[in-house]
């Protein structure tokens, strides 16, 4: 759901843009309760990951792909601020290096693949943890469908971006019913890929999942013939290591965008092939970064389709995970050197 330049007028592009730039800064504040010294890092695989995965369009119709977006999948595994930054690192890394999405509707892309993703799943999947029982198999359910309903979300939140800036005049109704009705079906890829994602990190390491924090019942013991809670055990995973769940996190991206991403669907994505048949694209722009030596996802120059495709995956990942890590490391790090109520009180004699 990448929109490229020329989708958009320039007023709206700008609007969104602004919209973008506040979620972010707004993301940047919550981010610093959600991340610490075991999460920040993994937030960065997350982004790297969304970044492998996002390559690897599957078929969903006759002549129509789809690719997952990672709202959800990010807001699950670390929280909904977070995830905001992790598909916004994404998305910025794919504008600038892979001409994939344009610059100018960077805004539109950010508000409606990163924040509107996140914060709809985000909401469905509180809303349903709070009638389901507390088990793990309720972060499955609730996962499933908060991503499942998430992409058809965004793809009404495109809609009503083009319906006030759209540069085409194309009927708003079938516009939002070839929209929503092709991406409910990239719902359903997303969702499975979401939960058995989310289902592998909890079976290994439930503690790294934002979405499964306190869903333990606390056990119970009868004392005097009642009931009261028995103290919490200390937390058996707190100084575990996340090193080996981040090294097979890297290689699994690794490999699903320098090696799988080669056997993805070559058909355009639902909303390339929306634009072509309801004729959005008419006044689509050439991309800023057509020339860059990653455009398109192949490496300039190098003549092997196999290996130019397989190189620029790797290097996207590459990219992706560094940004990513060193964004999140420097917002927890800001937030462990602030300086507390306490530090910065004046004494009073």
């Amino acid at each position: 759901m990448h929109v490229p330049d020329g989708f958009i007028n320039a007023p709206v592009s700008v609007a969104a843009g602004v919209a973008a730039a506040a979620a972010v800064a707004v993301s940047l504040r919550g981010a610093r309760r959600e991340l610490d010294e075991r999460t920040a890092p993994l937030a960065g695989l997350v982004a790297a990951f969304i970044f492998a995965v996002q390559m690897l369009n599957f078929p969903v119709a006759a002549g129509t792909s789809g690719h997952l977006l990672g709202g959800a999948l990010a807001a699950i595994l670390v929280g909904p601020y977070t995830g905001v930054l992790c598909v916004s690192v994404v998305l910025l890394m794919q504008g600038i290096l892979f001409a994939d999405g344009g610059l100018t509707a960077l805004g539109v892309n950010i508000t409606v693949m990163g924040v509107v993703t996140v914060v709809t799943a985000h909401l469905v999947f509180r809303g349903l943890l709070g009638i389901l029982p507390r088990s793990r198999r309720s972060v499955t359910v609730a996962g499933f469908t908060a991503a499942l309903l998430s992409v058809p979300a965004a793809a009404a939140a495109f809609t009503a971006v083009y319906a006030v800036g759209g540069t085409t005049d194309v009927p708003l109704g079938k516009v939002l019913t070839a929209m929503v009705g092709v991406h409910v079906l990239i719902g359903i890829g997303e969702a499975l890929i979401t939960t058995a994602t989310v289902g592998a990190v909890i079976a290994v390491r439930p503690d790294l999942v934002h979405g499964a924090r306190g869903l333990a019942t606390p056990l119970k013991l009868r004392v005097d013939g009642a009931l009261v809670d028995a103290p919490a055990p200390a937390p058996a995973a707190a100084g575990r290591s996340t090193k080996k769940v981040w090294a097979t996190g890297l290689v699994t991206a690794l490999v699903l965008a320098g090696f799988v991403s080669f056997y993805a669907s070559a058909d355009p994505d639902g909303l390339e092939k929306v634009a072509a048949d309801k004729g959005i694209d008419e006044k689509v722009e050439e991309h800023a970064a057509a020339g860059s030596p990653l455009a398109d996802y192949g490496v300039k120059d190098v003549e092997d389709a196999r290996l130019s495709g397989g190189l620029a995956g790797v290097i996207g990942v590459g990219v992706t995970v560094v940004a990513g890590t060193g964004i999140f490391w420097a917002v927890r790090r800001r937030t462990t050197d602030a300086p507390t109520a306490t530090s910065t009180a004046t004494p009073v004699a």
